[in-house]
C-alpha cells in the first residue's frame, strides 16, 4: 500500500509541479528566449538571402522556380515579420520599464512565452529551407510550323502514307520508321504532321524533333535533344555527354525522336540514343532523300516513299499561295502552266508562287520560260530541290 501511495503521489506531483516549473521557466529564461529568437531570425534571413540569390540566378538562366521554394520564401518573410514584431514589442516594453527589470511578472512571463514559441516556429521554417535545388529547366515547345509553309496541306495523296506511318509507330515490333523522297517534297512537313496526330500523342509521352543534316555535328545533336528534354549537358566530351543523355532518355517510358534530313549512317550510341533492347520505349522517325540510307545504313524496319503531288493538288497549293492575284483571266492560264512546270514539288510550288504574287503578266511569262528551259537558272534551282539538301537552300524549310 505504501508503494502504491508513493507512486500515486509521484504522479500527482508530476502533473502539478511540472507545469508550474514550465511556466516559471518563461520568467527565468526571459533574456535567453529573446536572444535565441534574435539568433534564429538572423539565421533564417541568411538562408532566405541565399535561396533568393539562387532563385535570381536560375531565372536569369531561363529556369522555372519550384513552387515549394516560392512558398517557402513567402513563409520565411511572414515568420520574420511576426518574430520582428515580438522583438519590437519587447524592446518598447524594455524602454518603458527599464530593460525589463521593472516589468511585472505577468508581462515578463507573457513576452518570454511569445518569444519561446516564436523561436520554435522560426527554426521550423529555417529547416524547411534546406533545398537540394530551387529550379528546373522547362521543356520548350517545338516550333512545328516552318516559315515557308504556314500550315500543313492535307493532300489526299499523302493521307495513306501518313496513316501507314502511324500504323508502323503503333507496332511494338517496329523501333525505327523512315520517310524518303527528293528534296523539297515535304518529308519534314509530313513527319511534323505525324507528330501532331492524337494517336501519336497517345503513344508517346515525349516527342523531340532534331535536324541532322549532311555533316552531322554530334555535340549539336546532343545539345538539341537535351534542350528539348530540359537537360543540361555539363560534360565536354562527346562520350560523356552521350552517357548523360542516354541515362536521361531511358527515364522516358515512351519517347519519339524525329531525326530529320539524314544523309548517311548516324551512330546512335555515339549520340547517346538508347535503342531496341537497350530501351524499347524509344522509337525513331527518320527522313532522308535516299532510301538506301534508311534501309541499309540505318536499318530502318519500315520505310515509306513520298512522291510528287498530283496535278490538281499542285494547282490547289499554287493558287492558295498566290492568293487572288490570278483572278485576271490572262494570268489564270499562265499560272496553271507555271504550277505544272514546278513538277509537283511543294517547295518549288510555294517558292515560285510567292515570287510571282502581285507581279504582272511579263514576269509570269518569264518565270514560265525559266522553269521550262533545262539550261535556265530556275530549272537548275528546281532540280536542286530534288538533289541537294536544305544546307544548299537555307532560306527554305521542308
Amino acid at each position: 500500500m505504501v508503494e502504491i501511495a508513493t507512486a500515486v503521489a509521484g504522479k500527482v506531483a508530476e502533473y502539478l509541479v511540472d507545469p508550474v516549473v514550465h511556466q516559471l521557466s518563461y520568467f527565468w529564461d526571459y533574456k535567453s528566449n529573446f536572444k535565441n529568437l534574435e539568433n534564429a531570425v538572423r539565421k533564417l534571413n541568411g538562408r532566405r538571402d541565399t535561396v533568393e540569390h539562387l532563385v535570381e540566378a536560375s531565372r536569369r538562366n531561363g529556369e522555372e522556380i519550384e513552387q515549394h521554394v516560392k512558398s517557402w520564401i513567402d513563409s520565411a518573410k511572414k515568420i520574420n515579420d511576426e518574430a520582428s514584431l515580438v522583438i519590437q514589442e519587447n524592446e518598447q516594453a524594455n524602454i518603458k520599464y527599464f530593460k525589463g527589470l521593472c516589468l511585472n511578472p505577468k508581462k515578463r512571463h507573457k513576452h518570454s512565452r511569445k518569444a519561446a514559441k516564436k523561436v520554435k516556429a522560426v527554426v521550423e521554417v529555417f529547416e524547411e529551407g534546406d533545398f537540394e535545388r530551387v529550379s528546373y529547366r522547362t521543356i520548350p515547345e517545338e516550333t512545328w510550323l516552318p516559315s515557308l509553309m504556314k500550315g500543313y496541306e492535307a493532300f489526299e495523296s499523302r493521307m495513306s502514307t501518313l496513316n501507314d506511318i502511324l500504323s508502323a509507330l503503333s507496332n511494338p515490333e517496329v523501333n525505327m520508321v523512315g520517310v524518303y523522297g527528293q528534296g523539297g517534297i515535304g518529308k519534314t512537313m509530313l513527319v511534323k504532321e505525324v507528330s501532331r496526330q492524337p494517336k501519336v500523342k497517345e503513344l508517346f509521352d515525349q516527342i523531340v524533333f532534331v535536324e541532322v543534316s549532311k555533316t552531322p555535328d554530334i555535340k549539336k545533336i546532343q545539345g538539341e535533344i537535351a534542350d528539348k528534354l530540359g537537360l543540361q549537358l555539363r560534360k565536354e566530351s562527346e562520350s560523356g555527354r552521350a552517357r548523360v543523355l542516354c541515362a536521361r532518355l531511358k527515364k522516358e517510358n515512351k519517347i519519339l525522336l524525329i531525326l530529320d534530313d539524314i544523309w548517311g549512317r548516324l551512330d546512335l550510341d555515339k549520340v547517346g540514343i538508347p535503342f531496341e533492347e537497350d530501351h524499347k520505349g524509344c522509337k525513331l522517325l527518320l527522313t532522308s532523300t535516299n532510301q538506301d540510307v534508311l534501309t541499309n545504313k540505318m536499318e530502318s524496319q519500315s520505310n515509306f516513299p513520298i512522291g510528287v503531288l498530283k496535278e490538281e493538288e499542285a494547282w490547289s497549293l499554287f493558287k492558295k499561295t498566290v492568293s487572288n492575284c490570278i483572278e485576271d483571266g490572262n494570268l489564270d492560264s499562265i499560272a496553271k502552266d507555271v504550277a505544272k512546270a514546278c513538277r509537283g514539288v511543294p517547295k518549288v510550288i510555294v517558292t515560285k508562287a510567292r515570287e510571282l504574287k502581285n507581279k504582272g503578266e511579263y514576269e509570269w511569262k518569264n518565270a514560265l520560260v525559266e522553269l521550262t528551259k533545262p539550261s535556265s537558272k530556275s530549272f537548275k534551282l528546281a532540280r536542286s530541290f530534288r538533289n541537294l539538301s536544305r544546307n544548299l537552300s537555307k532560306s527554305f524549310k521542308q
